[in-house]
């Protein structure tokens, strides 16, 4: 593999699939009564206080930062290759997605990463000031619709959304993934703020030289951390059932708040990771992790194949019967073996699959 890969990005994205695990394994939980943010309502105290870390901390915090990441590397990528390619590789993308969501998980974001590319495309030559202006002006629109979305009753035994999720014929839950996948861009909007964010990054080179922009990573990371657990702990103590809002204008205004700092958040983990690889000694753990994010198409796959060989209703049913701390134990588990995998991949010296096709079909050979 390429040693002159920047550190500080492929270990965000290792680490952070971790994140993407967690967030993405409570999906699977069904067969119960849903509260706030379609989270099953639990009534073991462990169960609600993994709920609670599990909205905290890393709900809607860890796309943000993949999201910031993507941007920072189609800037890097535009230094060294024409527009056309990257249209190509974005066009690519659609295409990964759209299989994922209809054959395995229908709250895909590949997809979506792809559309978003060639918005950036079109944005990557603003002014600095145009591009962290529209970033401001796009939370305004995340609290509105975010609101909207999550403002669901708290207590139902009906899914909101994501319905194929609960479905125990395969081909009747198969038929509602691509609805599913249109709607899934509506849960984490905020991920365009992060990518305008992002290409405000890569033009200053902050995660090539995390040294040399300390300061700024510094205060990032504690701002951008400290905003997301204090505005995600109205939602998250809801969730865990330690609190229960008034009203639904109340429900709305948490969950606005939550979906906000969800993009501070994810922002503070990429800085925060952008200081511990300018610092962190070269190691096994280390380039195991970075072997993962180099890898993270095929890792994030990787995920879904287990989550749904494991938890849907027509496979083994575990979604149905796992409490929230359990299915995290199972998050984490999948986690670690990715990154064993791709640590084993990196040895033998070669890319991971899904990042091998995507390279042939983007340049053709």
């Amino acid at each position: 593999m390429n040693q002159s890969r920047v550190l500080a990005p492929d270990l965000a994205r290792g680490m952070m699939l971790a994140f993407i695990a967690l967030a993405n394994a409570v999906l699977y939980l069904y067969d119960r009564p849903y509260g706030p943010r379609q989270h099953v309502i639990e009534h073991d105290m462990l169960d609600r206080v993994v709920s609670v870390l599990n909205v905290v901390l890393v709900e809607i915090r860890g796309y943000p930062m993949f999201a910031a990441l993507f941007a920072y590397g189609v800037v890097q990528m535009l230094r060294r290759h024409p527009k056309q390619v990257l249209r190509r590789r974005f066009r690519w993308m659609i295409v990964f997605g759209f299989v994922h969501a209809v054959v395995l998980f229908p709250a895909d974001i590949l997809g979506l990463y792809g559309v978003m590319g060639f918005v950036l495309l079109a944005v990557v030559r603003w002014r600095d000031r145009a591009l962290l202006t529209a970033a401001a002006w796009w939370l305004v629109v995340v609290a509105v619709v975010q609101g909207i979305v999550y403002s669901t009753p708290a207590h139902t035994s009906q899914r909101s959304f994501f319905w194929s999720f609960a479905i125990d014929d395969p081909l009747a839950a198969l038929a509602w993934h691509p609805l599913e996948w249109v709607m899934s861009p509506f849960g984490i909007l905020g991920v365009g703020s992060a990518m305008l964010v992002g290409v405000w990054a890569a033009r200053r080179g902050v995660l090539e030289d995390p040294t040399s922009h300390q300061a700024l990573l510094k205060r990032t990371a504690v701002v951008g951390i400290t905003a997301a657990v204090l505005g995600g702990l109205p939602m998250g103590l809801a969730v865990g059932g330690f609190w229960h809002p008034g009203s639904t204008a109340v429900l709305w205004a948490a969950s606005a708040v939550h979906s906000v700092t969800g993009v501070a958040g994810g922002l503070g983990y990429a800085a925060l990771i952008g200081l511990i690889a300018a610092k962190a000694p070269r190691g096994r753990i280390v380039d195991a992790l970075r072997a993962c994010g180099e890898r993270s198409l095929s890792c994030y796959l990787f995920q879904s194949v287990v989550f749904v060989a494991l938890l849907m209703p027509y496979t083994f049913g575990l979604g149905g019967v796992l409490g929230s701390a359990e299915v995290a134990l199972v998050a984490v588990g999948t986690w670690l073996v990715s990154v064993l995998l791709a640590d084993q991949v990196r040895r033998r010296g070669k890319r991971g699959p899904a990042e091998v096709v995507l390279r042939r079909l983007t340049y053709r050979r």
